[in-house]
């Protein structure tokens, strides 16, 4: 199904650009919530390219869908299979804290959320040592199907440059905006936030940006 297209506000008017330029994101690029989890914890820091590396290795071990196994892998073999990711001592540390927190919280059952009640459990995962709001978003949206905005580098950048929001916005303002500007539509949050990456990195470039090529850019 085609996400939604939206009436009203410059935040809908760009998202309806996005989308009519890109199409669909098809993201998150995974084969289950545990899998997302997996790539939300390595992803930070580092490229997905050197993240798909890693859950390559998982997969190959046949640990992706098990996060039982993975608990149960000694941390010098987990940090070597997802070396490809960077900090993979650290990351091997914080994957496993996470699912731990999970395995506590629904015995790794995804589906057994409430997602109309969220607060608690974001507020759980942001006390999980190395999890920031941006990680614990990305799994509360595209993991557990929770309509929460995801707010990373590439948002700040757009938000900033198109003089939506202050360059000292906070995380919070900068989510706060885009939730009071749409619906609150977990299918339009997850779309919004894979055309932003998109253009971001198409035309939106941290330097020598292509303003004039970019579907944003009658915005600006």
């Amino acid at each position: 199904m085609n996400p939604p297209a939206l009436k009203k506000s410059i935040y809908i008017e760009m998202y309806n650009s996005l989308l009519s330029k890109l199409g669909k994101s098809n993201w998150w690029p995974a084969k289950s919530p545990l899998e997302v989890i997996i790539g939300a914890v390595l992803t930070q820091n580092t490229s997905w390219n050197n993240v798909e590396k890693a859950l390559a290795s998982l997969r190959t071990s046949g640990l992706i869908n098990n996060a039982s196994k993975i608990l149960n892998t000694p941390n010098e073999k987990l940090a070597m299979l997802i070396k490809p990711s960077g900090f993979f001592n650290l990351k091997t540390q914080r994957l496993k804290d996470t699912l731990t927190f999970f395995k506590k919280v629904c015995n790794f059952n995804f589906s057994s959320f409430n997602p109309t009640s969220h607060s608690k459990l974001r507020e759980e995962l942001l006390n999980i040592r190395g999890i920031g709001e941006e990680t614990a978003d990305s799994i509360m949206l595209y993991a557990l199907n929770i309509p929460i905005f995801v707010v990373d580098a590439y948002t700040r950048r757009i938000v900033s440059r198109h003089k939506l929001l202050p360059d000292t916005a906070t995380y919070a303002e900068i989510q706060s905006t885009f939730t009071h500007n749409l619906p609150k539509n977990i299918q339009i949050y997850n779309e919004y936030h894979a055309l932003i990456v998109r253009t971001a990195k198409h035309w939106c470039t941290k330097s020598n940006p292509n303003c004039s090529l970019c579907p944003l850019y009658k915005y600006l």
